[in-house]
């Protein structure tokens, strides 16, 4: 594999290169248009592979840089004061959406080690409060953690990794208040109510306690590429720059991560790339112990572990593409050990599994749509659960405790709020434990909720689930908002989001494209939508759209877009291939400068992707790669209306992407539809924290499809 040969350097004295017009943007409703900022051209030069490729805007990376930093503040009066008339439909759209959440919810209890664990909220708390309650909810309720008061003087703040210690006396935590996903852990005695003097910064959130509770595991990622790359120990009561390294992960392409069975009895260091894994394993009462290598790493063999009754369990990929799930006795971990649990087959894709003492139970894929089947532990028949709805999601939940009969799950569909239930693997019968409530009068049976399936351009189907309400199809289609992902094996599923009741009582349809890259209808579906097929994922979507159109279910004239992150690379590609589709589209956090990461190492994720995209320094992945990415693929051409959102702290997708996208779309399209760019000053990839700020970006993205659709209440 050839390096790439990178000469890169700023040219300087370009005709043609302007300063940022920082123009005094119009009131809204004066008779000027607003005036877009424009960027600066500034043009960096790479030379790679025999091409020439000029980054015109390659300065926007400067995070810290004064000008940049104008730039994006410009961007964002910008998009105000084009979106200014719209301000009284997002106020609606917010109190609409924001109004269907009970103020004073709670999650379904959780059942360990003798405690009822659940987290509940407060009428104006934008963050939950974790809470447990000795033996029953009967008993009085102990509040571990206020995120709210956690959170006071920050705006923004996320809480993760909440873990009880294995003497449930200690609380461990992790709290980001800058979206950048560096994070501090910190702990509390729950006995007195002290916060301890231990505290571990610029970390992840991954972390798990040992079994003699005062030892706590935990993640650290390299500072520069945020790849989670070394796990420590760290002792109560010492100093954690003295914590001691466990393991460092050395290969670039890996992360590394730390987990702990179910029977509690291992702790697991995962080190994990797209197509292998390697997992080692100690005591978890002795955690000064030595970990073991249970399989060692090797190309196209992923696979996890976990623990019980004296046996390992495996799901694994060798010699079964859609996985299986194989058993092993305590040490005997090599695979030439393993036997098998659950066969491989050919139309079933094997998700994940539960232990429990007297039953197992998997969780499946086939045809699209997932299933939860279990059996004795011991051997027997399966017995399967049912699920009667055309589309749906249904998903084995949190289920700490091995000595019980009851299985925890989830379920939803596109008109079903999020439900969990409780099965009783005795009975075979369920209890509806919690529904999430909707409030404002909400009826599913006003609503109906589909399953389509799209040819694609090579004669594949593609699944489409899809909602509306009951009544309100039109003929020659409505207007329809599609959404997609495509990526990383990730599905998208037919869940329910009471947001969307917003759209669909204003005669929206409401799709989900469930295109190649994603893993839905198994893993070969996975394989078709990325490296050299990735452009499989954009043609689906188009392909989707289409039959959509051809099916009366979208206004040619009124069909949208969306997808976010690596959905947000959909949306760029399929602007650039079929740029007349569209009559909007949101780009949330989009990737869409695949080149100039990918060929930077120092970029977080850019190393552990690879066997996603490709390696760029490959001739042969290089060419492909330029082929579609957004940004290197921008023309003088018509594009539809868009509404591009970022954020500065943003660690997944740099908010520079986003910015050079739109500043290259602004200086090359041909149309006088608006280009807006909306900068999160304060958050990062995940946008705004908080269970109701987080809906003015709803609101915001809901009005500008409303808008372009010609509905304005």
């Amino acid at each position: 594999m050839s390096r790439i040969r990178v000469r890169a350097g700023r040219l300087t004295g370009t005709a043609g290169a302007v300063g940022i017009a920082v123009a005094t943007l119009a009131a809204a409703g004066a008779a000027a248009p607003p005036v877009p900022p424009v960027a600066k051209v500034e043009p960096h030069r790479f030379e790679e592979h025999g091409h020439v490729r000029i980054d015109n805007y390659y300065w926007l990376k400067e995070r810290e840089n004064p000008e940049v930093l104008a730039y994006l503040q410009a961007e964002n009066r910008y998009t105000d004061a084009v979106l200014a008339p719209l301000q009284d439909l997002r106020q609606t759209l917010f109190r609409e959406i924001t109004g269907r959440i009970a103020p004073d919810d709670a999650s379904a209890p959780v059942t360990a080690r003798g405690y009822v664990y659940r987290t509940r909220y407060t009428k104006e708390g934008e963050y939950p409060i974790y809470c447990r309650h000795r033996g029953s909810l009967d008993a009085p309720e102990e509040v571990m953690l206020d995120g709210n008061e956690v959170a006071r003087g920050h705006d923004y703040f996320a809480v993760r990794g909440v873990s009880v210690s294995s003497g449930n006396d200690i609380l461990a935590f992790a709290v980001d208040t800058v979206g950048r996903r560096f994070y501090t852990i910190r702990f509390r005695n729950l006995t007195t109510g002290a916060f301890l003097p231990d505290s571990i910064s610029d970390v992840t959130s991954n972390l798990v306690w040992a079994e003699d509770n005062r030892t706590l595991f935990y993640t650290r990622q390299d500072p520069e590429t945020l790849r989670w790359a070394r796990i420590y120990r760290h002792t109560l009561g010492t100093d954690p720059a003295e914590d001691v390294l466990v393991y460092e992960e050395p290969d670039e392409t890996y992360d590394a991560y730390v987990e702990k069975t179910k029977s509690r009895k291992y702790i697991l260091v995962t080190s994990e790339q797209t197509l292998a894994t390697e997992v080692r394993y100690l005591d978890a009462t002795h955690p000064d112990g030595e970990l073991r290598v249970f399989e060692p790493r090797a190309r196209d063999h992923e696979y996890s572990v976990d623990h019980l009754d004296g046996a390992f369990y495996i799901r694994t990929n060798w010699k079964a593409r859609n996985f299986r799930l194989m058993k092993t006795a305590e040490g005997h971990t090599g695979k030439e050990h393993w036997e098998e649990v659950v066969p491989g087959r050919q139309d079933v894709f094997l998700e994940g599994y539960e232990l429990f003492r007297d039953y197992l139970v998997v969780q499946e894929r086939r045809d699209g749509l997932n299933r939860i089947r279990y059996r004795p532990a011991a051997g027997g028949d399966w017995r399967s659960l049912d699920f009667e709805e055309p589309a749906y999601v249904a998903a084995i939940d949190r289920n700490p405790e091995a000595d019980t009969r009851l299985l925890r799950y989830s379920y939803s569909s596109m008109t079903t709020p999020e439900s969990y239930y409780d099965l009783d693997m005795d009975a075979g019968t369920k209890t509806l434990v919690k529904r999430d409530p909707v409030l404002g009068g909400y009826d599913p049976a006003g609503y109906v909720t589909e399953r389509l399936v799209a040819p694609a351009r090579d004669g594949v189907g593609v699944p489409i689930s899809l909602v509306y309400r009951k009544g309100i199809r039109r003929e020659g289609g409505n207007p329809l908002l599609l959404y997609g992902y495509g990526s990383y094996g990730l599905n998208e599923d037919a869940d329910f989001r009471s947001s969307r009741i917003s759209l669909l009582d204003r005669g929206f349809v409401y799709a989900i494209a469930h295109v190649r890259g994603g893993q839905e209808m198994g893993r070969q579906w996975y394989e078709d939508g990325k490296l050299l097929h990735k452009k499989n994922t954009f043609t689906d979507f188009i392909d989707c759209a289409q039959f959509l159109v051809d099916r009366g279910y979208a206004d040619p004239q009124r069909l949208f877009a969306s997808g976010g992150s690596a959905g947000g690379l959909l949306m760029g590609a399929v602007v650039n291939m079929r740029p007349d589709l569209w009559k909007g589209v949101v780009a949330d956090v989009p990737f869409v400068d695949v080149m100039t990461t990918m060929l930077d190492p120092s970029i977080p994720l850019t190393t552990a992707e690879y066997d996603e995209w490709g390696n760029p320094n490959d001739p042969v992945y290089y060419d492909y790669m330029l082929s579609y990415s957004p940004v290197d693929n921008v023309q003088a051409k018509a594009y539809p209306a868009m509404l591009v959102t970022t954020g500065l702290h943003d660690s997944q997708v740099q908010y520079w992407e986003p910015a050079k996208w739109v500043a290259k779309l602004r200086a090359l399209k041909t149309d006088s539809n608006p280009l807006l760019l909306e900068v999160n000053m304060e958050a990062g990839h995940s946008g705004r924290s908080g269970r109701y700020t987080r809906y003015r970006e709803t609101a915001l993205e809901y009005a500008f499809f409303l808008d372009r659709a010609g509905i304005r209440k």
